[in-house]
């Protein structure tokens, strides 16, 4: 099951039908299946809070990835995704990209994090950012 929330900031998540479909495709290409994963769109200053509480990181980001799972690891997912709104909108005009698509590819980076991919250091970041475009043009 895929949830979506939004917490203090607009529900930014169009089309959930097609969205679950292509996160479970995503799922299935990476090997794995979902049993429960949670999206929530918050503000910065509420990530900021998981972010200094759970990972000691005073900064802001754009998404925190929960693997609750609870020590099932291997092929089946469940976890929690808390993505900053605030974020996305920024990187979006950074980029120079629709704010939906920059949504998409934060959604499936949190995902690829579920799936056991990284992103500590250059090459990882790389292999990640190529992961992501992959996903981005499943259709």
């Amino acid at each position: 099951m895929i949830s979506f929330a939004a917490q203090n900031v607009p529900d930014a998540f169009r089309a959930r039908t097609l969205l679950r479909a292509w996160l479970l495709r995503v799922a299935k290409r990476e090997g794995h299946s979902i049993e429960q994963l949670n999206y929530v769109l918050m503000t910065d200053n509420e990530l900021l809070r998981y972010n200094r509480h759970y990972l000691g990181h005073n900064e802001y980001t754009d998404i925190i990835t929960f693997d609750t799972s609870e020590g099932r690891k291997g092929a089946v997912i469940s976890g929690d995704i808390l993505i900053s709104y605030d974020r996305v909108k920024e990187n979006a005009r950074a980029f120079d990209v629709p704010a939906q698509q920059e949504l998409k590819r934060v959604m499936v980076h949190g995902l690829l994090h579920l799936c056991g991919h990284g992103d500590k250091g250059e090459k990882q970041q790389r292999a990640m950012r190529a992961l992501e475009d992959k996903y981005l043009a499943l259709r």
